[in-house]
């Protein structure tokens, strides 16, 4: 352990020094007043109606990106998830390696990354970003569903092979009832975080609160872009209080 720990603490020191930490400059009297500056245009956004009413129906592509992307991927991860995953001891799972490489290059892609690709075949607009949503959530759900299945008590599953029942009754009745609550917590998880990543997709194009908060900045309209970056904020903590609640009334 203490040698892990000077490890650690070698690796820190080093990471410092190898990186060029201007420290001076970036507390320096010049830019401390260009940051207060900055800061002062920042929180004071614009709320004038006539603004307020693009940024509205933003949040609400926003939200439609994060919503519709996500049920995507719990479709498409779940579909993956099936072949992806060995449910008893005798299970030949012959496509689980295939399956789980094409969920390892899913989300080993970013968002961002998807959403540039895919700009340049659907051009500018929420569609791109909503289906870049979906592809990296479905690699993620489907490695987390997958894991929940093959995990899911061996129990019911048994008791209906002995008796006969083909695999794919005994996944309906005996797998999926059991894994279900911890299937549609993930799914909600990743919304919370499909939300927040639908709010940056804009930024390159993808619409949404991104792509007014693109726009602004490019600009240095601080007021504005504060504005948008409230909005963002209060979409934000709405649906993890939202998802936060619906998590909990599944473990009811």
């Amino acid at each position: 352990m203490a040698l892990f720990l000077a490890a650690l603490l070698a690796l820190v020191v080093l990471s410092f020094a190898s990186l060029d930490l201007q420290w001076s400059r970036f507390f320096g009297p010049q830019s401390l007043s260009r940051m207060g500056r900055f800061l002062g245009e920042l929180l004071a956004p614009d709320l004038a109606p006539r603004f307020l009413a693009r940024v509205w129906p933003a949040m609400l592509e926003t939200v439609a990106m994060s919503v519709l992307g996500t049920l995507l991927a719990a479709v498409g991860g779940l579909w993956l998830a099936l072949p992806a995953s060995r449910t008893h001891e005798a299970d030949p799972a012959r496509w689980r390696g295939a399956s789980r490489l094409v969920l390892n290059a899913l989300r080993s892609v970013p968002e961002l990354m998807w959403a540039a690709l895919l700009l340049v075949a659907a051009g500018l607009g929420p569609f791109a970003g909503t289906v870049a949503l979906a592809l990296h959530t479905t690699g993620v759900l489907g490695r987390l569903f997958a894991e929940a299945i093959e995990n899911a008590p061996p129990g019911p599953g048994f008791a209906l092979r002995t008796r006969g029942i083909g695999e794919g009754r005994v996944l309906a009745y005996a797998v999926l009832p059991q894994v279900l609550p911890q299937l549609l917590s993930y799914t909600l998880y990743r919304w919370e975080n499909n939300i927040r990543a639908a709010a940056v997709l804009g930024v390159v194009g993808a619409g949404g609160l991104g792509q007014l908060l693109a726009f602004h900045l490019g600009l240095f309209q601080m007021p504005e872009t504060g504005t948008v970056l409230a909005a963002m904020l209060v979409l934000v903590l709405a649906v993890d209080a939202a998802s936060h609640a619906l998590r909990r009334a599944l473990t009811l």
